[in-house]
């Protein structure tokens, strides 16, 4: 966060320092409030950058085993361009690497992590454990004391990168 505090506090100095630049080429012809104008705009792209790639650099920093399957994309009332080109807000990951499949009677069931990442102003990481029937499509997660939470229990589609990632 720090880093990127600082990288806002550049951008900002560097086009103010382009707007001064050009005040001073122009033989001061350009008005005084030029510069703040300049920070601000700098600032407001850097942030816009920022939050455009945040998932791409997320998605960079995850291991090898790593599959994104879910991607939540939002638009925010306090930024309005984000409804015509709305930003990743959110995304869950799948390990590959811990997958463990059985067969019971005729279905077969994969247990496995779902990590789920969320951008807030300190990004959010939360995993949970899940099974899924790949016989009847039925997605169960699972309570941190291995108790299956029926409740929240939900059909996924077989078109769904999930399950083709899991049960394929």
């Amino acid at each position: 966060m720090i880093w990127h505090l600082l990288a806002l506090a550049v951008a900002g100095l560097g086009a103010a320092g382009i707007a001064v630049l050009l005040r001073s080429l122009s033989g001061k012809r350009l008005p005084k409030w030029i510069v703040p104008i300049f920070a601000g705009a700098g600032m407001l792209t850097y942030q816009i950058y920022y939050e455009y790639n945040w998932f791409e650099h997320k998605q960079s920093q995850l291991p090898e085993a790593s599959q994104v399957v879910e991607i939540d994309q939002e638009g925010v009332f306090w930024r309005p361009w984000t409804y015509m080109f709305p930003m990743t807000v959110g995304f869950t990951v799948l390990d590959t690497d811990k997958i463990a499949r059985v067969e019971r009677d005729g279905q077969r069931i994969s247990q496995f992590i779902l990590y789920e990442f969320d951008k807030e102003y300190v990004d959010l990481v939360s995993h949970q454990t899940h099974l899924l029937n790949c016989t009847t499509q039925e997605l169960v997660p699972m309570a941190e004391d291995g108790a299956l939470r029926v409740s929240a229990m939900r059909r996924v589609e077989r078109s769904d990168p999930l399950y083709q990632s899991v049960c394929q």
